[in-house]
């Protein structure tokens, strides 16, 4: 390579190498939380675009290029997981799924994009363990110990379930529910609300669930339910045959 060229090659690499930092910073932060070490790998594709990935495998044959991201607080992936690790919670999660009548690819689906089957994570809005608990569903299901994954996916599950009893089964809602809180789904008129980490949230788990999320149709009907003295508001995609109702949607 003559001399002008190999002038204009290495200009190219400098003003390339900021800009390869950057996304690859920006794909940190969009990964989302998670407490464990993380591993950004990076090549370029047939089309000679950058990717950058924390899971996805390059192809065979590829230059790669690897980033750690050692005990970080700000990266949640979904990571690829190892089968022995996924399978360490297995049967915990078919207990609870089963009694709760939730399906276990659900559960498995919404562990991996909340914790990556990490039951010491910790997000900086204050979740914690394989399902992200916030301290006042732990309060409400009676969990001590939030790190420990039997009381984290006893509670969790049953959480999914009451969701997705108020939303009348529409998985999709349930889990923007379980991002964003029910208020948030009720604010948008029974909607995924249009916020980014939700909306991303519902199609990672859509993803990697085995089946695709189910949804109601479109007509839902919202009445209340009172469940040990206590008024519960509950939605379903059937007509109530007794008491008072409402047509949302």
């Amino acid at each position: 390579m003559s001399g002008p060229e190999r002038t204009l090659e290495n200009s190219r690499a400098i003003r390339l190498e900021p800009l390869r930092r950057a996304l690859i910073a920006v794909a940190v932060c969009l990964l989302g939380v998670s407490p464990a070490q993380a591993q950004i790998y990076s090549w370029t594709d047939a089309n000679g675009q950058l990717v950058l990935s924390n899971y996805r495998k390059p192809p065979a044959a590829t230059p790669v290029k690897s980033y750690a991201v050692p005990q970080t607080t700000a990266v949640r992936a979904t990571r690829y997981v190892t089968s022995d690790r996924l399978r360490q919670y297995d049967e915990l999660i078919s207990e609870h799924s089963q009694r709760n009548g939730v399906r276990s690819d659900l559960v498995r689906a919404v562990v991996q994009v909340e914790s990556a089957f990490n039951p010491r994570a910790v997000s900086p809005k204050g979740a914690m363990g394989l399902m992200q608990l916030m301290p006042a569903t732990m309060k409400e299901y009676g969990v001590e110990n939030p790190f420990n994954p039997v009381e984290n996916i006893r509670a969790g599950v049953a959480y999914l379930r009451r969701l997705l009893d108020r939303f009348a089964n529409d998985e999709r809602l349930a889990l923007a529910a379980y991002n964003a809180g029910p208020a948030a789904v009720d604010k948008y008129d029974n909607n995924v609300p249009p916020y980014r980490e939700t909306k991303d949230y519902v199609a990672r788990i859509d993803q990697i669930a085995a089946r695709p999320l189910e949804k109601i149709g479109t007509q839902l009907y919202k009445y209340t339910e009172i469940v040990d003295g206590r008024p519960i508001t509950k939605y379903t995609n059937t007509k109530p045959r007794s008491g008072a109702y409402e047509v949302v949607r």
